[in-house]
């Protein structure tokens, strides 16, 4: 079995140095456990070293824990009739035990003398327990990398740090100190890490290990013992039971709880334990923070966060949909047609990601206006140093804004992000194809029209594919890659290839009008907006949706994409399908607002909401009441709830009955990015598991009762129902409730 850790010692100093076999990123698993346990305990007791450094041999420290492991863990458990709560705590303690071990380096438990300074040199990104390691060290040096990044985001996948790294960084840093990195899952570059307390120093890359060894040679042997271990230590901001520290966790609590909204597990548990850490000694408080990570882990919503946000998103990212036995296609230069806020926003991602791209509009100014909406999210980014001058020059260099289509000729990917005009997309289709090569591809970035109607533009319609950016393109990480009914695997590869290359998270789906992300959407707009015309209250629409996990409510959704484009997407749908489309007291809601009261949205700051002069939301609109007043009976929240719920969770199911979504990874995943679908319920397919099928069945016949048949069950979930079965596998070592 190959090494995961090294130990080498030169000159009174050791370094343990991780690199694991067959992986660019390492990530922690029990064999790299019992490697490092060993490694430093081989240190402490050589009496020829004097300090340890701790680093990687590659370009990254870490990436974090293998999360498969603790999934292993309890499935084997289960399996042998043991405990999965006790076998993943006794895990967890394992690895306090390591860490605590660096962190003591030895030192006489009553006199703190006789420690070896333990130095951690992070040579480019660290997430997790990588950093949580680092957190154990007597000094924290990390290189200033390009893209590097430090922090603890497991608040973002369902978990809170649980090897330590809570405990210590509120130690450290104090309670509103370390809330960025433990509550927000803030992972910033090396500068800011060390300005916000995380690291000690940053250094050139080259200069990593020699400012290690520096340090250690001149550390002290007080330098080996941490603040808490020493008597007389305070918490920073002060304990739960002092004035200030009484009123600052009291703070957290209820910051935490208007950002989460009650539903987010991880960061209840997360604050007891500080709350509980905080009142005593720091061995005692590790056990408790192993406990209620513990507690956070068993919970079916962890289960279902870290299934969908890491081992499905990391599959997908890895390309679970990718055809087989096709050479890599990564992308040498790339053509975009439509230099408007879609096609700058890929321009950017493109040539931030190394990729040389053409920016191709009608004329040389619309253009420039597209290459220059880049250059000003460059320059708010060079403001607010997350990146430098040299940085932002290197990636405007290459884009190249221009009217000449002959500039394309060299392109192998050319993205189309004109207008949703099926006559203007045939247009630029065909003057693009007239100078590309053979074998380049060609994609439409449309939202709602189907792609194997555009691709009859097209002279290689095997070639031809969708790609549903989200808008906007620079922070959104999804993209839905559309195959047409004869889109070929090339295409398909390719796609696949481009959107790895700019670091997104891709998701494949048939051919379909809206495809799968939107199709999902506006149900959930539309039975928000039918709500107000029902005469439901606007603020219990939108809490409701808020209280369940929603980033936003559907009536500021509406308001952000356009109330406008909502009523031009409805009249376009009906006209498609004429008698068939399904009549919505929606439409008139939107019709009345933009038509009647010139409310678009957002863009012109007047929508579902009121805008002020600089365009802040100050309120619901208060005429909202006198066009659709409100109805004698309040309906429950409970069932605003699961109307906005279902009205997406029954369209997924759909989607997959009716072959657009062909993976419920993706279906999930493709939620949680795409439209935010409650995080913490692990996607729509979650969802339903969550609720059980029966459950789920009850709920939506009692709605179609009421609301109408578009909260009849569909057949698949009524089979499941009958069947007792699960859109995923039963979850190994939860126990029946």
């Amino acid at each position: 079995m190959s090494e995961i850790f090294r130990l080498s010692v030169d000159d009174g100093i050791a370094t343990i140095t991780w690199d694991l076999p067959g992986a660019s990123m390492n990530v922690l698993n029990e064999q790299g456990i019992r490697e490092l346990d060993a490694h430093v305990d081989s240190a402490i007791t050589d009496p020829s070293v004097k300090g340890v450094i701790i680093t990687s041999a590659k370009p990254d420290f870490a990436g974090g824990m293998d999360l498969n492991v603790l999934a292993k863990m309890k499935a084997e458990a289960a399996a042998t009739g043991g405990d999965p709560a006790a076998r993943i705590f006794g895990f967890v303690m394992q690895l306090h035990g390591v860490l605590r071990k660096i962190e003591r380096a030895g030192a006489d438990p009553k006199t703190n003398k006789g420690g070896k300074p333990f130095v951690w040199a992070c040579p480019g990104t660290s997430m997790g327990i990588g950093t949580e390691i680092g957190l154990a060290c007597h000094r924290r040096i990390a290189a200033d990398a390009p893209r590097a990044k430090i922090g603890l985001p497991e608040i973002l996948v369902g978990l809170f740090p649980g090897a330590g790294g809570t405990t210590r960084l509120v130690r450290m840093l104090g309670l509103m100190g370390a809330s960025e990195f433990l509550l927000q899952g803030k992972t910033p570059a090396p500068k800011r890490a060390k300005a916000g307390g995380l690291i000690d120093d940053v250094v050139e890359p080259q200069d990593l290990m020699k400012a290690a060894r520096a340090w250690l040679r001149d550390a002290t042997e007080s330098e080996a013992v941490k603040p808490w271990d020493r008597k007389g230590f305070k918490i920073p901001g002060g304990a739960p039971y002092t004035v200030e520290g009484f009123q600052m966790f009291l703070g957290a609590a209820a910051m935490t709880h208007g950002k989460t909204q009650g539903v987010y597990l991880a960061a209840r548990a997360m604050l007891s334990a500080v709350y509980e850490g905080a009142l005593v000694p720091f061995d005692t408080a590790i056990r408790i923070e192993a406990r209620w990570f513990t507690h956070v882990l068993m919970n079916p919503s962890s289960e279902a966060m870290i299934r969908s946000l890491f081992l499905s998103k990391q599959a997908l990212e890895k390309g679970a949909a990718r055809p087989a036995d096709l050479p890599d296609m990564k992308v040498q230069r790339l053509g975009v047609l439509g230099a408007g806020m879609m096609g700058a926003g890929i321009a950017h991602v493109a040539a931030e990601a190394g990729i040389d791209v053409v920016l191709i509009d009608r004329d040389q100014a619309s253009a420039d206006k597209g290459r220059d909406g880049v250059a000003a999210i460059l320059d708010a980014a060079v403001k607010q140093k997350r990146i430098d001058e040299a940085r932002r020059d290197e990636i405007l260099d290459r884009i190249l804004p221009t009217p000449d289509y002959s500039k394309l000729a060299k392109c192998d990917l050319v993205v189309e992000a004109v207008f949703e005009d099926p006559g203007l997309k045939a247009k630029v289709t065909k003057m693009a194809e007239n100078v590309l090569g053979p074998d380049a591809i060609f994609a439409t970035n449309t939202s709602t029209l189907p792609i194997s109607d555009l691709a009859r533009a097209s002279a290689r319609p095997e070639h031809y594919i969708g790609l549903h950016f989200f808008s906007p393109v620079h922070k959104m990480n999804l993209v839905e890659i559309i195959k047409g009914r004869e889109t070929g695997p090339e295409a398909i590869a390719k796609a696949l290839d481009f959107v790895r290359q700019i670091r997104k998270t891709p998701i494949v789906v048939n051919d379909a009008r809206f495809f799968y992300a939107n199709r999902c959407i506006l149900p959930y707009v539309n039975e928000g907006v039918r709500m107000v015309a029902e005469g439901v209250e606007p603020a219990l629409i939108e809490n409701a949706a808020r209280q369940m996990g929603m980033p936003v409510g559907p009536l500021q959704l509406s308001d952000e994409v356009s109330l406008e484009l909502g009523l031009k997407i409805a009249q376009a749908t009906k006209a498609a399908l004429g008698e068939a489309y399904p009549k919505s007291p929606a439409d008139e809601v939107l019709r009345a607002m933009v038509e009647d009261k010139g409310r678009l949205g957002r863009k012109n700051g007047k929508g579902f909401y009121a805008y002020d002069e600089r365009g802040k939301r100050i309120g619901l609109w208060p005429g909202l009441a006198e066009l659709w007043p409100h109805a004698a009976a309040r309906p429950a929240l409970e069932e605003v709830q699961n109307r906005l719920m279902m009205a997406q969770a029954l369209e997924a199911v759909r989607a997959l009955e009716d072959g657009v979504l062909t993976d419920i990874r993706e279906g999930d995943v493709g939620a949680i990015l795409g439209w935010g679908f409650a995080p913490w319920s692990g996607g729509p397919f979650g969802w339903l598991d969550m609720l059980g099928a029966a459950h789920a069945v009850g709920i939506c016949e009692r709605l179609a009762a009421r609301h109408g048949p578009r909260f009849a069950p569909p057949k698949t979930l009524r089979k499941m129902a009958e069947a007792g079965g699960r859109f995923y596998p039963s979850p190994s070592g939860r126990r029946a409730a």
